[in-house]
């Protein structure tokens, strides 16, 4: 079992930046990869960021490649999606989610969510 916190969402403009947090624990979390996804009002979860633990190895969605970055500290079991040049668009609940798989990654999972809105 995989337990999963998120923290970090919150208002801003557009333009700006947020980072969110995501605490991992549990028995065997080691063993699954990390990623964030986000659902908008009216609109089907979607993919953002997914990293490796060991590795350190990560791939984007396209619609926010160059502008969120996701990292991992190993050491505090803690993962991060920094997100720059934040739009309307990127206003959604934001997920954290664990999954063994690495491509693709759908979760097996997941944390409770945390609201990000995006004012232009």
């Amino acid at each position: 079992q995989v337990q999963l916190v998120e923290s970090g969402g919150g208002s801003v403009q557009a333009g700006g930046s947020l980072r969110l947090s995501c605490a991992a624990s549990g028995r065997t979390f080691s063993n699954y990869n990390m990623g964030w996804f986000r659902q908008a009002p009216g609109k089907e979860r979607e993919f953002v960021a997914a990293i490796r633990w060991l590795t350190g190895r990560t791939y984007y969605a396209d619609s926010v490649k160059g502008r969120f970055t996701i990292s991992a500290d190993n050491a505090k079991n803690m993962v991060y999606l920094q997100m720059n040049s934040l739009s309307p668009e990127d206003t959604a609940v934001y997920y954290c989610a664990a999954d063994r798989n690495w491509s693709p990654f759908y979760g097996d999972y997941w944390g409770q969510g945390t609201q990000v809105t995006v004012s232009s």
